[in-house]
């Protein structure tokens, strides 16, 4: 196998010491601070691998994901929850994965979209991809996922949201309130924190996880009241799951930052 074109190969076609090696080094590339190299290589390589990667090399790749989640590099960092995504779509998750993936979302600090030099950062977009892809994995409980989405929204930063994380925030948290097993009372819940929260503002600038927090609920807003559909099918949108619910709290919340609105 080229080792310097890894990601040209069939895995399935690959002799088992080279897929060993073409694994290894995805992982490594996907840490890379090359955009070339890790988005348009090694990542696109993860989508099209996955599905057809075995169980166990699925968990090699998902736990080598969690040990990303601690790089000191933050494109590996963001990068890893993205590709836990495609391995949840796959059918494979892990609790130790979960454990890793709650103590470092709402503890990120670096919430660039964008840098000249790295390409996409986009951390707060890319765990949202794994929460909405992890509300629609079977036995996935819907209340840790709003939760540890409550718990980035309310995370001190001083970083707006530049690159639409809010409308990604916002979807993931709309794939959640959609669970069938979620009820009444705990589809609202998860906003009591962030009301708490801004009850505590003080006339003046509105601070940037404010304003984060504001958005995202006004995107989720939009999206309770229209459904979820899915671009360039026939499918009907789908309605959250105790929509007018939601609405309600959402109104509420928002009331609180908006006296204006009735």
């Amino acid at each position: 196998m080229n080792t310097k074109q890894p990601y040209d190969a069939d895995i399935r076609a690959l002799p088992e010491e080279d897929r060993a090696m073409a694994l290894d080094t995805l992982a490594e590339d996907l840490r890379s601070p090359d955009p070339v190299v890790r988005d348009d290589g090694a990542y696109l390589a993860a989508v099209r691998w996955i599905p057809a990667l075995r169980p166990g090399e699925r968990g090699r790749l998902g736990d080598r994901m969690t040990v990303h989640l601690k790089d000191p590099a933050v494109q590996a960092r963001s990068f890893a929850p993205l590709v836990l995504a495609r391995i949840v779509e796959a059918g494979d998750w892990r609790p130790q994965w979960w454990d890793a993936f709650a103590d470092w979302y709402p503890a990120e600090t670096d919430l660039r979209g964008h840098d000249p030099d790295l390409g996409w950062v986009h951390a707060v977009a890319h765990g949202a991809d794994l929460l909405a892809v992890l509300a629609r994995h079977p036995g996935q409980r819907p209340e840790p996922l709003a939760e540890l989405a409550t718990a980035r929204l309310l995370s001190p930063t001083d970083h707006l949201f530049d690159a639409q994380e809010d409308d990604r925030l916002a979807y993931a948290l709309a794939q959640i309130l959609g669970h069938p097993a979620l009820c009444e009372a705990d589809s609202v819940r998860w906003l009591a924190p962030v009301a708490a929260a801004f009850r505590t503002g003080e006339p003046g600038p509105v601070p940037a996880w404010a304003s984060n927090a504001m958005r995202t609920l006004r995107m989720l807003y939009v999206l309770a009241d229209r459904g979820l559909s899915r671009r360039n099918t026939d499918e009907p949108p789908r309605s959250l799951t105790h929509r007018e619910a939601v609405l309600e709290e959402l109104a509420r919340t928002l009331a609180i930052v908006a006296p204006y609105t009735a």
